[in-house]
């Protein structure tokens, strides 16, 4: 047996986890609640809380799996993409942990991770056989991804301009609503009327998507209805909520449900922070069941910034002797 030891600080998260194999031992997150004051990240108060948390989720997370230092066989940790100070404290602590115990590192791509925690062995349930479909919508990055294998990855189509998130994000920022702005408009769109405001969706060929015309043509229609009523967002916050959020969801899901088809692939997963919508996974089953297809819909626990994820890809990259050199630098984007 294999026990992987994963260290996860892409971005605003410090996370530890413990896997044995395919299966969680554990998985410890300490959140950032520095940022909600301003609306967003901010990369160097992310860096300092990252330096304050390592330590202690580290060693949270050995003891909760209940082994000993002595037991991990390899390290893997999250080399990119992300903010680079964040990225600098999860990096230099794996090759200072490894080289101490003397046990391999494992480079792992924060991508790539999102898209394997459907193999994670935490609870019942099934993992996707390849080959499958994927709906990565994870911060910056939209792809849909044709998986052939746990690292044969195919980019069928990705955004060539903002991402989900990124819109979702900046919608919430537009009508005040607070950081993290994905989970507000989440909640708040159930208490809406999905069809009450329309709005138009670029016309983008192929499996590509563009998030940026959704975001502006928001802003501007925000911005004629605030000169007539300046309490607009107050009284129809609900709504817009709805509208915006079935926008972007079915802008995404025809363009898998397209992709399915066309590759003849009958199981479609989706991963990624927006794979939390409780629209984007309610749709993504109906479309499932309409075409017979299974949909692989990640527990909210993966969906977000995890190291359990890092820990499942550094587990299938042991497998395949695929170990990093101590001198590899994080990347930002990949």
């Amino acid at each position: 047996m294999v026990t992987i030891l994963a260290i996860e600080s892409s971005c605003d998260d410090t996370s530890a986890a413990v896997l044995r194999d395919n299966v969680l031992l554990s998985n410890v997150i300490a959140s950032q609640k520095v940022h909600e004051q301003y609306g967003g990240v901010v990369p160097e108060l992310a860096s300092r809380a990252h330096q304050q948390n390592i330590i202690p989720v580290v060693d949270a997370a050995i003891r909760e799996a209940g082994i000993q230092k002595t037991d991990i066989d390899a390290v893997a940790f999250t080399r990119g993409p992300g903010l680079m100070g964040s990225l600098m404290v999860g990096v230099s602590f794996a090759k200072s942990f490894a080289q101490a115990l003397g046990k391999p590192l494992i480079e792992v791509n924060h991508l790539q991770a999102h898209v394997l925690s459907h193999f994670i062995q935490a609870e019942s349930g099934s993992t996707p056989t390849f080959p499958f479909l994927c709906l990565l919508v994870s911060g910056g990055h939209t792809q849909i991804l044709l998986l052939r294998d746990h690292f044969d990855m195919e980019v069928l189509g990705q955004t060539i301009d903002d991402a989900a998130g990124e819109a979702i994000d900046k919608a919430a920022k537009i009508m005040d609503l607070g950081y993290p702005g994905g989970p507000i408009i989440d909640r708040l769109a159930k208490e809406g009327n999905p069809e009450a405001f329309k709005f138009a969706t670029p016309q983008i060929a192929g499996y590509d998507y563009s998030f940026s015309g959704i975001k502006t043509s928001f802003l501007y229609f925000l911005r004629d209805q605030l000169k007539v009523d300046p309490d607009f967002i107050e009284n129809h916050k609900a709504d817009l909520c709805a509208s915006i959020q079935k926008t972007i969801v079915s802008f995404l899901l025809k363009k898998v449900e397209r992709a399915a088809l066309d590759h003849q692939v009958r199981q479609v997963a989706i991963a990624g922070g927006v794979s939390a919508n409780s629209l984007l996974r309610s749709e993504l089953q109906r479309i499932c069941d309409k075409h017979g297809w299974t949909a692989f819909i990640p527990p909210f626990k993966f969906c977000t910034d995890n190291a359990a994820m890092v820990g499942i890809a550094g587990y299938y990259k042991y497998l395949r002797g695929e170990f990093a050199d101590i001198s590899l630098p994080p990347y930002t984007r990949g």
